[in-house]
C-alpha cells in the first residue's frame, strides 16, 4: 500500500498532480471509496464536500461514499484504487475504524490510501498528536494508531505551534512530521517523501 497523507487534502495543486502520478490510470478509470465518517459538525461536513468537490473537479466520476457504520467486508474495498478517508474528530474516526473492522482490511489492501487530516493521524503509531486540536468526548482510551506508518502526522501545522510540537517530541518514542495546509508526505516501501512548500 502506498499512503498519501495530506493535511488538508488537494489544496496544493502539487499534491494532487502527485496523487494522478501514483495511479498512472486514465481519471475515468479510477475508483475511489470515500470515507466521510469522522465529521460530525456542520464545519466538518463542510470541508468533506470541498474534499469530494476536489476529486470531482479531478475529472474522477467513481466515487463511493463508505459510512464505518457496519462492519466493512472485503468485498466493498476490493479492487478500488484508492481509500480516502477526510477530517474531522480524530477520536471519534479511530474508534468507527476499529468497530467496523477497516483498520484489518487495510492491512492486505494494496492501493493508495489517502488520508486529510485526522484520516492522516489515525495511519501513525498513535493519535495523542490530535489533542489538543481535537476533544476526546467519546472517552477513548486506547490510543494507538493503526500503524500504518511509522511516524505520525501533525497536520495543520503553524510556526506558533512548534513549543507543543517539541513538547509531544520529548514525550514519544515514535518521529512527528509536521505538514502545513499545502504539504502532504508520501510513504512508499518504507521511505517517505514531503510534497509541497512551506
Amino acid at each position: 500500500m502506498k499512503l498519501l497523507l495530506t493535511s488538508a487534502g488537494f489544496l496544493n495543486k502539487g499534491v494532487s498532480d502527485i496523487f494522478l502520478q501514483l495511479l498512472n490510470k486514465p481519471v475515468e478509470q479510477i475508483s475511489i471509496i470515500f470515507i466521510p465518517t469522522a465529521s460530525r459538525t456542520e464545519e466538518e461536513i463542510k470541508y468533506v464536500n470541498k474534499s469530494k468537490q476536489e476529486l470531482v473537479n479531478l475529472g474522477i466520476k467513481n466515487i463511493t461514499t463508505l459510512n464505518l457504520d457496519h462492519k466493512i467486508t472485503a468485498d466493498e474495498i476490493k479492487n478500488v484504487d484508492v481509500i480516502y478517508i477526510c477530517g474531522g474528530n480524530t477520536f471519534y474516526l479511530l474508534q468507527k475504524i476499529r468497530e467496523s473492522c477497516l483498520d484489518r482490511l487495510l492491512l492486505n489492501y494494496d492501493g493508495l490510501y489517502v488520508g486529510v487530516s485526522a484520516g492522516s493521524i489515525v495511519a501513525g503509531p498513535n493519535i495523542e498528536i490530535a489533542s489538543p486540536g481535537d476533544e476526546n468526548d467519546i472517552g477513548l482510551s486506547d490510543l494507538t494508531g493503526m500503524k500504518l506508518v511509522d511516524f505520525a502526522v501533525a497536520p495543520h501545522y503553524q510556526m506558533e505551534d512548534q513549543a507543543v510540537i517539541d513538547e509531544l517530541k520529548n514525550q514519544v518514542d515514535y518521529e512527528i512530521v509536521t505538514l502545513t495546509d499545502n504539504q502532504a508526505v508520501l510513504a512508499e516501501n518504507g521511505a517517505r517523501k514531503i510534497i509541497g512548500l512551506i
